[in-house]
């Protein structure tokens, strides 16, 4: 195995001739501080603080080169710490294959300043040894470099004491039992200041691994007798520093572990040196300790890397933790490791948050500005697979800073965790409630048009739809939809992802519009009920008020000046038909109200609102029956029915013989009595009013002011109006009256006067003697006229046609019509020679002809056209009418 051992690319080294490393200074073939390396002067390694204590800021740049930093925890750190020329490097460049400077054998001066660093370059599966194991070789102390200068050895063995899970205190065997030779009292002085300022108690600082490698061992002491020589002066060295309050009591072996080892010497054992030196790199492998095996397993062979040493950082930020390490130390700063570790933490799970949601961003962004731009437009609107993007949203970025950040300090990784749930939280949640906001509008805007649809759809069939059915199967739906889409962006691990609280709302405020709905049907209803007695009561009512422009019906005027029935009793039928025809609409009312499940103060509210409006349609139907107009004309007809007529309702033939005086006077006294009976609503059988106030009842207590805006006001029912039943029931005033029977009069009495011209046409007498000499003279054509066939049957049609022309009444108007087609024929006549006057040659001439005889004739007609005469052919005066 030894004669294997190759170091820095050579063989077995020999103390001349070849050295274990080049004999550099200052680590020159290593990148140092401040220096703008290629990736090729990485190779051998870094240093990690130079001299003058300046922290190298490409560490960093050195691990991810070294593929260290993607290794997470799995790393370790070893620190060497010495006096200055006692190998230290050596002992790393055999162990690790690194390329630390050593100094040369001829020149006894420090060579290592500062702090470097260098990956293990030995990693091989022969050896068994751990991956990316990282070196570190502090400046030796006690150098005459420095002198009495021991700060930054100080400074340097408490950074690498802090920082490294293996600390190798490299001493010669005859400096075991010195103070000064064994380092003591830097040692002392680290542990102290180590407890000041990074130990606060045993539980929050990893424990740390003090392995002494004791060099030039020759066998004569044993190696159990410089052990316990060592641990005795640790312990006494550890009783003498001075301890923070609440820790006087602690041991050394509360915070330290120990190994030793012991080494032949390099240069007069060189094979057993190589031979000790390749077992011990068989230990700086992973392990963990058995209480059940502890002292019965064999020391040397013990690995080194245990968990409890592992400072828990991951590799990615190693850089950023020993920086501040080394800050904190250099300024004396009071704080402790475990605070170091949480700022480091803070630092990464910072930048890890700003990555992680760099994604998260890019995918919810868009969805937040698709939700702005559609509030905007005043559309919201359901987006779909909101869900789905959300929970992946969500379980990525939270997956991804979980991978990343929870390998740092936990107390600061879970604040940061719920800092980041927070952020991520706070915009889903907004993207969840206006969804949700969204899926109510539409949803209860869906409902209502859903149920609108459904009941035209209904009144289109003509059929009677089941509107509570109508409605509470849209709100099934509705409320399925909303469930549905709630639950579809529903997000896993999200306490506020509930969406109970808006389902409530969402069903009270269905339930709303249900009850907005099932008012604006019950108006519709009411509507339509209302249309319904409208178009009843126009019929019945009008075919009541007709009844009063006939004075027939077999009765006439009797002669003791008693009404008809038909008269008489005109309130009291209208009455019963209006009552009769409001209950059958109430009836119709309360059957579909009960199919929209309407409650039952709505039913009642309804019912009040209906017979109040359908006193109105009466009220209107009446007030249009007895306008002038419409009750002067059946006044008339109802007096000239009288009159006309007899008793059996046979139109009269006036003869001078008749009475038409005492018929004229009878049928107009019977007519003028129903103007007083006209004008006041009242029954025949009480003679007071209907009792309207009783018939349409107290208003409900359930009627809104909205219920009673549109109802016009009815008195004797409307106390607030200061109208008596009374003056409702007055259908004419009475000036209304008086104008009303002036007029009917004038007509009566133009009826009669035409009576009378009738009668008197009607008187004039041909005599006797007459119709002798007419028998006498016209014998012989009489004779003649019945002898010849065609004669004969001409003068019957003819005295046939006298006769019905006679007995209709109807010489009179045949008269006329032959004036006026006699007077049309002149007109035409006139009109016709005028334009043949006018527009001919041959009238033209006739007419100069007329004129030639006389100058002076000549001259009066001079100029004048034939427009310009009169109905006799003379010249019309600009007084004249003129009669074409």
């Amino acid at each position: 195995m030894a004669s294997s051992l190759k170091v820095n690319g050579n063989g077995r080294p020999s103390n001349v001739k070849h050295p274990s490393a080049p004999s550099l200074m200052m680590n020159a073939h290593f990148a140092a501080v401040g220096e703008d390396a290629s990736a090729q002067d990485y190779e051998h390694g870094i240093q990690v603080i130079d001299e003058d204590k300046v922290f190298n800021q490409n560490l960093s740049t050195y691990l991810n080169l070294e593929k260290v930093i993607p290794a997470g925890f799995n790393y370790h750190l070893i620190s060497v710490f010495g006096s200055q020329s006692t190998g230290k490097s050596t002992l790393l460049n055999y162990l690790f294959g690194t390329q630390f400077g050593v100094m040369s054998e001829q020149e006894r001066r420090q060579t290592t300043k500062g702090i470097w660093m260098s990956k293990n370059k030995r990693e091989d599966s022969a050896r068994g040894m751990a991956d990316n194991i990282l070196v570190m070789d502090v400046e030796g102390t006690d150098g005459r470099e420095r002198g009495e200068d021991q700060d930054f050895e100080r400074k340097s063995a408490l950074f690498a004491l802090a920082t490294s899970e293996v600390l190798i205190v490299n001493i010669w065997e005859h400096q075991v039992g010195l103070y000064q030779g064994a380092n003591m009292g830097l040692l002392k002085t680290v542990f102290e200041v180590n407890l000041q300022l990074f130990v606060k108690d045993t539980k929050s600082t990893p424990r740390s691994l003090l392995f002494f490698v004791i060099r030039d061992h020759l066998g004569t002491t044993p190696l159990a007798n410089l052990q316990n020589t060592l641990i005795q002066d640790l312990s006494k060295l550890w009783s003498s520093i001075s301890k923070p309050t609440g820790l006087e009591n602690s041991q050394i072996e509360d915070y330290f572990d120990f190994a030793f080892v012991a080494l032949p010497h390099k240069i007069l054992q060189p094979e057993k040196f190589e031979a000790e030196v390749e077992k011990l790199g068989t230990r700086f492998r992973e392990g963990y300790n058995d209480p059940k095996k502890s002292g019965l397993l064999d020391e040397s062979s013990l690995p080194v890397f245990l968990p409890q040493y592992h400072r828990r950082i991951p590799a990615d930020g190693f850089a950023v933790y020993a920086e501040g390490v080394w800050d904190q130390i250099v300024n004396n700063k009071d704080l402790d490791l475990p605070t170091q570790q949480e700022l480091l933490a803070q630092f990464r799970c910072d930048e890890i948050s700003r990555e992680v949601l760099v994604a998260f961003d890019e995918k919810i962004t868009p969805l937040e500005d698709k939700q702005a731009e559609d509030a905007r437009a005043g559309k919201p609107s359901v987006i779909a697979d909101l869900g789905t993007a959300m929970n992946a949203a969500r379980s990525k970025v939270l997956k991804e800073f979980e991978t990343s950040a929870s390998r740092y300090h936990k107390g600061v990784y879970a604040r940061k965790k719920a800092e980041l749930e927070s952020k991520v939280d706070t915009r889903l949640k907004a993207l969840f409630q206006k969804q949700l906001s969204a899926a109510h509008k539409s949803g209860v805007e869906a409902f209502s048009n859903a149920v609108s649809q459904a009941v035209k759809i209904g009144q289109k069939k003509g059929a009677t739809y089941d509107f509570a059915h109508i409605v509470e199967s849209e709100k099934k739906n509705a409320l399925s939809k909303f469930e549905s889409d709630a639950h579809a962006i529903l997000v896993e691990g999200a306490p506020w992802s509930s969406y109970k609280q808006e389902m409530n709302l969402y069903q009270k405020d269905l339930d709303d519009v249900s009850g907005r709905l099932r008012k604006e049907e019950m108006r519709r209803l009411a509507t339509r009920v209302e249309r319904w007695v409208r178009s009843r009561l126009d019929e019945s009512i009008g075919l009541e008020f007709n009844k009063i422009g006939s004075g027939r019906g077999g009765s006439g005027a009797p002669e003791h000046g008693e009404k008809p029935p038909s008269e008489k009793d005109l309130w009291d039928r209208v009455w019963i038909i209006f009552t009769e025809t409001v209950t059958d609409a109430e009836k119709r009312f309360t059957d579909r109200a009960g199919s929209f499940d309407a409650s039952t103060e709505e039913i009642e509210v309804g019912l009040w609102r209906l017979r109040r409006k359908s006193w109105g349609v009466l009220r209107a139907k009446i007030d249009e029956e007895v306008m002038e107009g419409n009750i002067l004309l059946k006044l008339r007809e109802n007096f000239e029915d009288k009159f006309r007529y007899d008793e059996h309702g046979v139109p009269r033939i006036w003869r001078p013989t008749d009475d038409i005086e005492g018929i004229y006077t009878k049928a107009r006294e019977s007519t003028i009595t129903l103007i007083p009976l006209l004008a006041r609503f009242k029954l025949s059988k009480t003679s007071a009013p209907p009792p309207l106030d009783a018939w349409i009842g107290d208003a409900p207590a359930s009627v809104l002011p909205a219920d009673e805006e549109d109802l016009s006001p009815i008195g004797g029912v409307d106390e607030d109006e200061g109208k008596s039943l009374e003056e409702e029931m007055t259908v004419l005033s009475d000036g209304k009256q008086a104008d009303l029977l002036v007029r009917f009069k004038k007509t009566a009495d133009g009826v009669y006067v035409e009576a009378k011209r009738s009668a008197i046409g009607g008187m004039t007498q041909v005599p006797l003697y007459f119709y002798g000499l007419l028998l006498a003279l016209g014998w012989n054509e009489i004779v003649a006229v019945l002898r010849n066939p065609v004669y004969f049957i001409f003068l019957i049609l003819l005295a046939v046609g006298a006769y019905v022309t006679y007995t209709l009444n109807l010489w009179g108007p045949m008269a006329r019509m032959a004036n006026a087609a006699s007077a049309q024929a002149l007109d035409i006549g006139k009109e016709r020679l005028r334009d043949f006057l006018e527009n001919t040659d041959t009238g033209r001439r006739a007419a100069a002809m007329s004129a030639q005889p006389g100058g002076s004739r000549s001259r009066q007609y001079e100029d004048v056209k034939m427009d310009r005469l009169n109905g006799d052919g003379k010249k019309k005066d600009d007084d004249d009418i003129d009669d074409i």
